[in-house]
């Protein structure tokens, strides 16, 4: 079981979020955090079962311009 932790600022939202929104719909992952700072940065986790899907999930969060992501064991 691993945890993808993305954060990204709020411009960043604007301009990425439905597109990652979409991304994030092919995986087997299960979304078990967010929060929306003042700021507007948001903070997402999500589940993953798989090691490979959790790497390839994090490395496409990190695509997105104004994203950053890690990932780690549960």
């Amino acid at each position: 079981m691993w945890r993808v932790n993305i954060t990204c600022d709020g411009e960043a939202w604007k301009l990425n979020g439905a597109e990652f929104k979409k991304m994030a719909e092919n995986y087997q992952g299960e979304l078990i955090g967010s929060k929306k700072l003042p700021d507007g940065t948001r903070i997402m986790s999500y589940k993953i079962e798989d090691v490979s899907d959790a790497e390839e999930f994090q490395e496409k969060c990190a695509n997105f311009p104004g994203f950053t992501s890690d990932f780690e064991s549960l």
